[in-house]
């Protein structure tokens, strides 16, 4: 149960939000366009951040990009 800690983890990096276009899910409840959200973990396909009601959550990678 790795996924527990995830929110205590040191943060990997920052990623800002570019998108909240979805063709699924209401991501929009839980991001917000250009915001900078902590990045805990990530796997080839999804980035697991500490979204706008402070719980890590997984989202695609293609709605954020790295801050520089």
């Amino acid at each position: 149960m790795i996924h527990a800690k995830w929110h205590e983890k040191e943060t990997i990096k920052q990623v800002t939000c570019v998108h909240t276009k979805a063709e699924k899910y209401m991501v929009e409840n839980v991001l917000t366009e250009g915001n900078v959200y902590d990045l805990k973990n990530e796997t080839d396909e999804f980035y697991f951040i500490v979204d706008n009601k402070g719980r890590v959550s997984g989202f695609y990678k293609d709605y954020f990009q790295d801050v520089n």
